[in-house]
């Protein structure tokens, strides 16, 4: 039986604390949260960090960032009907978009409203009186922990962003926002136990792995090499993960938080509860016998190609659904209408249900195996990154890189984070920071501007704070 898995449930249901607000996108803390005292209510600090939590189950993740994520890039296609726009994935495919489209301006409140229950969070927590600081000091940790990745998804997005806390009409230099994320990244390596510590009950709860993890990716964004392979090391040497051998698995329910694991968006475990908003519903086979869901986020021939051409068979079965495909769990898809899914939003449980049972896998120990390699290959250091990318290329069955030289194992390492994370939502920045992302598109079929290096500062947002200024291009 499966354990029950950190209560995510959202704090709107009383309207009490964070009543949402899409009039102002930054100012959060003061449109969002009325205090506990003035609800007749005396919630707990753990309380106020599961709302934090509680927001990775949000229609955006669902659709909007599929389509910033994954349909923008080479990786997918809008998919569906071609009469069926998604709002704006057909823009996004296209890269056609503007400032107006409505996924930008989606994600953008919805990271700042999470920020905002982050700082809310933090706040009530040093003011409540706990007289256990080692838990106050993890509380707060966890809270920094998620600031730290909804600023991460925004500045690899968006450059220059504003830090919430401190002006809402000022953006900071990118480089002062990793900073500010760093920071807290340290705090929560500082105070956040080993997931091995945690009780059942907290299982999906963010850990000093975790906040090691994605400090590790920070700095891999950033360049910053030496760095990125320390935490990476760290992070591998723990003994706290271990690779999972049977790749497919990872994604399917025994999977969830698994030896691989370092930290998933939690759906849901035993009895249901609102699970990551139809996430496995948008992108689900469409027509056919299965009919699961609205066939959005479809793998790309592009895509496609790449496993072939490495002969990746088994990253590719369980990467991509095929039309008329019989699944792992004898569901028959049939003859859907488009030709390919993605796998590793299937859930086997609750086929088409509107509330998904799976958990969105962020963080895995595959992902360091591959921040290590490049970092190492980086620093000079080739016979460490061909080891580390070794590790993952016999996971699957392939031979040991022929790559030999620094240049040939760079593009050989980042060729496998593709093949490795497909559909992981990672692949849109990593074209962006590795500067690939003009020659990928022009693979694709697709014409990348230079402009598009970063996403345009929504519209919504500029008719409220025109002084923050558009990004160039837009």
């Amino acid at each position: 039986m499966k354990i029950r898995i950190l209560n995510i449930t959202l704090l709107t249901a009383a309207g009490l604390l964070f009543n949402g607000c899409a009039e102002d996108f930054l100012d959060v803390p003061s449109q969002e949260v009325v205090e506990a005292d003035d609800s007749g209510e005396n919630y707990t600090p753990e309380t106020f960090v599961n709302g934090i939590y509680g927001m990775f189950t949000d229609w955006n993740y669902a659709f909007s960032y599929l389509g910033i994520t994954e349909i923008i890039s080479d990786n997918a296609d809008k998919g569906s009907a071609a009469t069926d726009s998604g709002g704006d994935k057909d823009i996004l495919d296209n890269l056609t978009y503007t400032a107006t489209a409505g996924s930008f301006s989606s994600l953008w409140e919805h990271w700042y409203k999470s920020i905002g229950r982050a700082s809310q969070a933090i706040t009530y927590i040093e003011e409540y009186g706990l007289t256990d600081l080692t838990l106050q000091k993890r509380l707060i940790a966890e809270a920094r922990f998620l600031r730290a990745l909804n600023y991460f998804f925004l500045v690899r997005g968006w450059g220059d962003i504003p830090i919430q806390d401190e002006d809402l009409t000022l953006r900071v230099p990118q480089d002062q926002v990793y900073g500010y994320i760093e920071t807290d990244l340290q705090f929560a390596i500082d105070n956040l136990p080993l997931k091995s510590a945690y009780a059942d009950k907290d299982l999906g709860r963010a850990t000093k792995g975790a906040a090691q993890a994605l400090k590790a990716k920070v700095h891999l964004y950033q360049g910053e090499w030496q760095q990125a392979y320390d935490l990476a090391q760290e992070v591998l040497s723990s003994g706290e993960y271990n690779l999972e051998s049977d790749y497919a698995k990872i994604w399917r329910l025994a999977g969830e938080n698994g030896p691989e694991s370092i930290f998933e968006f939690q759906a849901r475990g035993v009895s249901i509860a609102h699970g990551i908003h139809q996430y496995s519903q948008t992108q689900g086979p469409r027509g056919g016998a299965a009919n699961l869901g609205w066939g959005f986020n479809t793998p790309s021939e592009n895509l496609l190609k790449a496993f072939e051409d490495e002969n990746d068979d088994i990253r590719k079965d369980a990467t991509i659904i095929f039309r008329g495909e019989t699944m792992y769990d004898g569901r028959e898809i049939g003859s859907s209408e488009n030709a390919m899914y993605n796998e590793k939003a299937y859930s086997s449980a609750n086929g088409g249900a509107t509330d998904t049972d799976k958990n969105l896998r962020y963080l895995r120990l595959g992902e360091l195996y591959l921040i290590k390699a490049e970092a190492a290959n980086e620093l000079g250091n080739t016979a460490e990154a061909q080891t580390a990318l070794n590790t993952i290329r016999s996971r699957v069955k392939l031979p040991n890189t022929k790559a030999s030289s620094q240049d040939q194992l760079r593009q050989a390492i980042w060729k496998e984070r593709r093949l490795e994370l497909a559909f992981e939502h990672d692949r849109w920045f990593d074209l962006i920071r590795t500067k690939q992302a003009e020659a990928a598109m022009s693979a694709a079929g697709k014409t990348f501007q230079d402009k598009q290096y970063l996403f345009p500062i929504p519209n919504a947002q500029l008719i409220q704070t025109p002084e923050l200024g558009q990004n160039n291009g837009w």
